[in-house]
């Protein structure tokens, strides 16, 4: 078989072990590989071949890495909705002591804290954070 075809099928099991693995750094690397079999379809040496392989998929990495698809965000969990249901949601407040306050929310009694910067009178609240069993919260 030609040079080539290996180059394609190494690239084909790059792409399928970045299927399992949900990174996009094995695709990088897979389209060096790609342009691996592009130069041995040239008809470069494969010495040349693994050269421009290698090349491309460091160059290709290293875009990944500097763009925003290399870098999870970093967030704070404790006000990431995606991570907890209660971020976003309502909660009733009778009334506020030193501002802190115990309400039922979902079945049971929560403690309360107001938010840097929010009022407390009673009323409606926006949970904006939980941390333990504290929940955080902000005027609507």
């Amino acid at each position: 078989m030609a040079d080539w075809i290996y180059w394609l099928v190494a690239a084909g099991v790059l792409v399928v072990f970045e299927l399992f693995t949900g990174t996009f750094y094995l695709l990088m690397i897979a389209i060096g590989v790609g342009f691996g079999a592009l130069a041995a379809l040239m008809g470069l040496s494969l010495p040349a071949q693994t050269i421009v392989a290698a090349v491309v998929g460091l160059v290709a990495t290293g875009l990944l890495h500097r763009s925003r698809f290399g870098r999870p965000a970093r967030g704070d969990p404790a006000r990431d909705r995606n991570v907890n249901i209660d971020i976003g949601q309502h909660l009733t407040v009778e009334a506020w002591r030193d501002g802190k306050a115990r309400v039922m929310y979902r079945g049971a009694l929560w403690d309360v804290e107001l938010a840097h910067g929010a009022q407390s009178h009673a009323g409606v609240f926006k949970i904006v954070e939980v941390q333990g069993s504290r929940l955080i919260v902000t005027g609507v």
